[in-house]
């Protein structure tokens, strides 16, 4: 197994110690092993990259270790109180939305890749539960919510609308 896919698997194992440390109240040590593990996201994708170690589990694994750190993050913060409870339901949302519609395009023989909307809404996902982890709510929250919100669909729909001609057949069209 290479470097990128072992940070992968990283990222997914320390998603329960993030879990368990915010549930305990340990919330900077809390943000501390996420942010460690968001960058272990940014290294595995450069490293892929640059020493052209791109695989077939890469591009799985990654963006759904991505979704088991930035969704359960996010419902346990909203449990806790210091997210809306509608920003997780945002989130799960288009995350099933979208992978059902790459469910689709996988079996039409197409692959779909992740667009660039899609990075920056990850991005702003993690920023957020780290700066919530932080200051526990913040004075920012409410607004880097909504911002989150935004972008989260956002790039939900331009999956849908770059991947519209898949259900042409369905619709008649």
């Amino acid at each position: 197994m290479n470097l990128p896919n072992r940070l992968t698997l990283l990222r997914i194992l320390l998603v329960p110690l993030c879990l368990i440390l915010a549930g305990m109240g340990y919330y900077l040590w809390a943000a501390a092993v996420f942010l460690i593990a968001g960058l272990t996201d940014l290294l595995d994708g450069y490293l892929a990259r640059k020493r052209q170690l791109i695989t077939d589990f890469g591009k799985f694994a990654d963006p759904i270790a991505d979704k088991i750190l930035v969704l359960s993050m996010s419902i346990m913060l909203a449990y806790k109180g210091f997210l809306p409870v509608w920003l997780p339901i945002i989130l799960v949302f288009r995350e099933l939305a979208v992978d059902g519609l790459r469910l689709i395009a996988v079996q039409q023989g197409k692959v779909v890749a992740a667009g660039w909307s899609g990075k920056i809404k990850t991005t702003c996902q993690m920023i957020l539960i780290i700066y919530v982890l932080v200051f526990q709510g913040g004075v920012l929250m409410l607004p880097a919510s909504i911002l989150v919100a935004i972008l989260t669909i956002y790039s939900g729909a331009e999956y849908f609308w770059k991947l519209r001609g898949l259900f042409k057949k369905d619709l008649g069209l």
